[in-house]
């Protein structure tokens, strides 16, 4: 567990680092005065000024920061005008859009990186039908072992991950499913009626996915972005539950049910031998990166969404938002975040004992 634990750390700094660099690389492009940009939490362990700004790294690896110079939200408009042209109020508007998307895209690119890794050096799970459940519904709407599924629902997929995804997400409807029967160049349209298994308390096509096998060297970029894609469709469908209510406090997790995840991870691939773990902790480095930019990107205060959300009406209204009055909301936001973490953080634990 304390390796796990260790490697969870490298995970997360990992994520935080490259989310950082993103603001502070397009803030000094835009003209952003940096005033500090530090890796970690609590007391500092290193640090060094360079210019303008003072870099740092603290003793908790659980966090980190890009500080731009007059940006606390507190300021009064007389305040404001002791800052220079280089403060991140009186930089374009669109300037601080570009820093502040910058974080979550940076966070996705990371993802993408891993991704052509992972894609290069092992095999795809192509979405063919490799065996059938007794009594399956697929099986009933005349799907056949050796069957490429090609869309769901006009959704398309390029995976059999994508396949189980969509799948998981049945509600009982009935799934349109185009495919490509095995050995053969034709599409045919079925309509499938997922049955439900009340152990198991969801509804089920009835099928075993995954014909896997290395992807050519010239299609693994093509290849990555279906990677990234279906942890973005998979972030987006799991923020769809909880919008219906139809997620319950044990399905978030925190550092703590990270953890955990992480040494089941490491356990389960570490049989097959190192390479083995390598890759499972970069698919888990992709899943935890595209889920930090989108969240990132939710209309959230606090939250570099919600801090855009004030941008985007500053461009279109021509003047800011109240500083000080924009500052509260972020503040109250972060209250309420940090009490949402404490509860998850709790539950994490009486799961985890």
């Amino acid at each position: 567990m304390l390796g796990s634990i260790l490697l969870f750390f490298v995970i997360f700094t990992i994520l935080v680092t490259s989310h950082e660099l993103g603001h502070f690389l397009i803030a000094r492009m835009n003209g952003i005065r940096v005033t500090e940009f530090f890796i970690g939490m609590g007391p500092t362990l290193w640090q060094k000024k360079k210019g303008d700004t003072t870099y740092s790294i603290r003793l908790l690896p659980v966090g980190g920061a890009c500080v731009f110079d007059g940006e606390t939200g507190f300021e009064t408009e007389e305040e404001q005008r002791v800052f220079d042209e280089h403060s991140f109020q009186n930089v374009s508007v669109w300037g601080r859009i570009a820093t502040l998307f910058a974080g979550p895209f940076f966070n996705f690119i990371l993802a993408y990186l891993v991704a052509l890794i992972l894609v290069s050096f092992s095999a795809w799970s192509f979405p063919t039908i490799s065996g059938l459940t007794e009594d399956s519904a697929a099986a009933a709407a005349g799907l056949a072992e050796g069957d490429t599924i090609l869309r769901m629902n006009g959704e398309r997929v390029y995976s059999g991950q994508e396949v189980s995804l969509l799948s998981m997400f049945a509600d009982g409807d009935p799934m349109e499913i185009v495919y490509q029967p095995a050995g053969s160049t034709e599409t045919r349209t079925v309509s499938v009626l997922p049955r439900y298994d009340e152990a198991a308390e969801r509804y089920f096509l009835g099928i075993y996915i995954g014909h896997y096998d290395s992807i050519p060297v010239i299609k693994a970029p093509l290849y990555a972005w279906y990677e990234v894609r279906y942890y973005l469709r998979a972030t987006w469908k799991s923020l769809a539950l909880l919008v219906h209510g139809k997620m319950r406090m044990d399905d978030f997790s925190g550092p703590v049910g990270m953890v955990k995840i992480v040494d089941e991870s490491v356990e389960t691939a570490k049989p097959y031998g190192l390479p083995s773990v390598l890759l499972t902790l970069m698919d888990l480095l992709i899943l935890l990166s595209t889920n930090l930019g989108v969240m990132n990107l939710l209309p959230i205060p606090a939250l570099d969404g919600g801090r855009l959300i004030f941008q985007f009406i500053e461009a279109i209204r021509g003047k800011p938002v109240p500083r000080d009055k924009e500052g509260i909301v972020h503040l109250a936001g972060m209250a309420l975040l940090l009490v949402f973490m404490v509860i998850v953080l709790f539950n994490d634990i009486g799961k985890f004992l």
